[in-house]
């Protein structure tokens, strides 16, 4: 391969990894947060939301809006303290400010007809993934002869800087119907008379999206496709990794598996560095051999049969994949008792997931092919490169989230 050649193929492969390192998406769980709102049947033909919001985000945002400063002294120290008692107290003494503030961003239409709310009893206070959340009971009034019935919610965005991509999860049963949506920025509202694939489609696109705005998962996808020499390869390593984090994904979304974010991330992060890393050392242990690495992988033995270094790196990604399941369910913050219509958006969301890591690959692992075909020098670099950017990433990620830089 000429040394002109070799430095193109540097230069774009860097560039690629710096473009995906940077900018605000960068860590894929930073400083985000999920709103949950169940919706039922009230007292006297009223419609309850039960509303779940982050306490510190709540304090800080209620107070800034409505220009409460109280609220936010008295919020911010039983935060502090850790507090539950002394944090309900503090929501309480400024409970006009607190539901002014979701009354604003969050709201109960009846064919396009605003329903009055009325708070119903003090906010309390419970843990969400070891997070305080307080819980906010609204009765909502609507006109007489409605059907359709619009949720609509704008709480904590991206203008207040606080946070960036909340999404509200809201769950329904009411008026003989069930389901469950998931609003963002991009999607605020839903019909609780919609379709069940409209319903599909929130969920699905909401998997989908945040694969692709987690840039951790695609560069550890990336590090699967590069250090992937054969079809067979891939094709198993990610059954392996999906298969993995759909199980702890599952388990963990439906409460019945807790593991603090402090330590899913860091482990996240490590993954990313350990998978790129180990097709570096092969590179580095086959020495002057190593573009045989690009030469076997075009060998067709059929079938699906693995060396044991091969079955060990399969191993080590269904390990991985446990615990970027734990990410996926803490992004989507579902830590409800088990229900069927749960169970299907829990499902759908995770199809979501699996298409874009489908795509990618589609995409991604033909090229490659390619290139180690006719270039198989030009392709071990280029997926040396790609593998060495990934692995320093992750790295990188890996002691900011470790310390908390």
């Amino acid at each position: 391969m000429s040394r002109h050649l070799r430095r193109a193929l540097v230069g774009v492969t860097a560039a690629v990894i710096a473009l995906l390192s940077v900018g605000p998406s960068a860590q894929a769980h930073g400083f985000t947060s999920t709103v949950y709102a169940d919706v039922s049947s009230g007292d006297g033909g009223h419609i309850r939301t039960k509303l779940g919001l982050e306490y510190d985000l709540f304090v800080v945002s209620a107070a800034d809006s409505e220009d409460d400063d109280p609220l936010f002294r008295t919020g911010n120290a039983a935060f502090e303290d850790g507090d539950t008692d002394a944090q309900a107290a503090a929501l309480n003494a400024h409970a006009k400010s607190a539901v002014s503030y979701v009354t604003k961003r969050f709201s109960v239409t009846s064919d396009g007809a605003a329903c009055a709310p009325t708070r119903v009893g003090d906010l309390t206070m419970g843990r969400r993934e070891g997070v305080p959340y307080a819980d906010l009971l609204l009765d909502w009034s609507c006109p007489e002869g409605g059907d359709n019935r619009e949720v609509r919610s704008a709480l904590f965005p991206d203008a207040e800087t606080y946070v960036t991509g909340t999404k509200t999860i809201v769950t329904y049963e009411i008026d003989g119907r069930t389901g469950s949506a998931a609003l963002d920025a991009g999607h605020p509202s839903f019909s609780m008379g919609q379709s069940w694939y409209e319903r599909f489609w929130e969920f699905f696109r909401l998997g989908a999206e945040h694969l692709l705005s987690g840039i951790d998962h695609i560069l550890f996808l990336l590090a699967l496709i590069a250090g992937s020499r054969r079809l067979r390869e891939i094709v198993l390593a990610a059954t392996s990794f999906t298969l993995a984090h759909s199980v702890t994904f599952m388990l963990a979304a439906l409460g019945l598996v807790d593991v603090p974010s402090r330590v899913v991330e860091p482990v996240i992060a490590l993954s990313i560095a350990v998978v790129a890393g180990w097709y570096l050392w092969q590179i580095r242990r086959r020495g002057g051999h190593a573009a045989d690495l690009e030469l076997d992988g075009t060998a067709g033995r059929g079938h699906f049969s693995l060396d044991r270094a091969g079955w060990m790196r399969l191993v080590v990604v269904f390990c991985f994949g446990l615990v970027h399941g734990l990410g996926f369910a803490g992004a989507l913050g579902i830590d409800e008792a088990f229900s069927w219509t749960l169970l299907w958006s829990l499902l759908v969301f995770n199809v979501g997931i699996e298409a874009v890591q489908l795509a990618i690959i589609a995409l991604v692992f033909p090229l490659l092919t390619v290139v180690r075909r006719r270039a198989p020098a030009a392709g071990l670099w280029a997926t040396g490169v790609i593998s060495a950017g990934v692995c320093a990433m992750g790295l990188v990620w890996f002691t900011q989230r470790l310390f908390g830089l």
